[in-house]
């Protein structure tokens, strides 16, 4: 029988907000903490960098815009990250110092054609220093639709570590069950899912999960309060109305048998560590497994087109 264990770190925070070279300080900070206590799998909140805008219309409305939302727009855009880029590479090099694997949720600016379009991305490093992939989220919910595009299947990333594979979801799309199921067929055995949902009910969905792919669920927030909002940021009357504590956390590990092995975490930042034994994934499916033997698939497949999709492709007559 195999002994295969680590150590993982769930780091609860909040970005400086709308500044990017501050939370990235931040986050390297933060990864030297976690690995100083021995984790090697380490996962940041998702849109860490510069920010979840929680509570912002962009000034619109159907059929309007108003001219402070593209004020803030622009400053949004301008703290996103480029993959790769000097954020990546400051972020990476503190992995490969720390010597751990570091998920963590980033604003993405496109690096292609019109770069006017920023996605909610869950970026991938290694101990080594390297980008080891990226997730974007395929469907933003609800206004996010407003400043975030969509991904696409080619994005559907799982990771392979010495200690496992490595893989997830960014919030709402894990209530999309094709998605969980690439996830699953992808051989997830560590499953993130960053989030910006506060609510009880989420803990039932990560628990769900857990039970559904017999993986470890890592579920990750950020603790965030009104007064951590810039007093200059355009718009920032829209938050007048809205309660102190804007996101309050949840931040949670769980066994692939539904067992929760930390959090969770509540009305603070803070940092879940838990040591997880692989072998529990095994024994967990001796009754159960999703893309196995409880799998029909004489009745039910899924296919999943991993191919980029892009607006525009060139063909050259060479």
């Amino acid at each position: 029988m195999s002994t295969d264990r680590v150590s993982v770190a769930v780091i609860q925070s909040a970005p400086v907000l709308f500044n990017r070279e501050a939370t990235v300080a931040k986050a390297c900070r933060l990864i030297e903490q976690a690995a100083a206590q021995g984790a090697r799998l380490l996962l940041f909140p998702e849109a860490y960098i510069p920010a979840y805008p929680r509570g912002f219309s962009f000034g619109m409305v159907v059929g309007r815009r108003k001219p402070w939302g593209r004020e803030l727009w622009q400053l949004y855009w301008e703290n996103a990250v480029d993959i790769p880029g000097p954020s990546t590479e400051r972020l990476a090099e503190a992995a490969r110092q720390a010597g751990v694997y570091v998920a963590i949720g980033v604003i993405e600016r496109d690096s292609t054609f019109s770069r006017g379009t920023l996605y909610c991305t869950l970026l991938y490093l290694g101990p080594d220093g390297s980008i080891l992939g990226k997730h974007r989220k395929l469907k933003p919910t609800g206004a996010e639709r407003l400043v975030w595009g969509e991904g696409d299947g080619s994005t559907l990333t799982v990771v392979d570590t010495d200690f496992g594979k490595v893989g997830g979801l960014i919030c709402w799309e894990n209530y999309m069950p094709l998605a969980r199921m690439a996830m699953y067929g992808k051989g997830v055995e560590f499953y993130l899912a960053p989030t910006a949902d506060a609510r009880d009910t989420w803990q039932a969905t990560l628990t769900h999960i857990a039970l559904e792919g017999r993986c470890f669920v890592l579920g990750c927030n950020q603790f965030v309060t009104r007064e951590m909002y810039p007093s200059d940021l355009p718009g920032r009357e829209e938050l007048g109305d809205e309660p102190d504590i804007l996101c309050r956390g949840g931040s949670v590990i769980i066994s692939p048998l539904g067992q929760v092995l930390a959090g969770p975490l509540y009305g603070e930042e803070g940092m879940l560590l838990a040591e997880l034994d692989r072998d529990e994934i095994v024994r967990g499916k001796l009754d159960f497994d999703v893309v196995g033997h409880y799998a029909r698939p004489d009745i039910f497949q899924l296919t999943i087109d991993e191919r980029p999709h892009l607006a525009v492709s060139h063909v050259s007559s060479r």
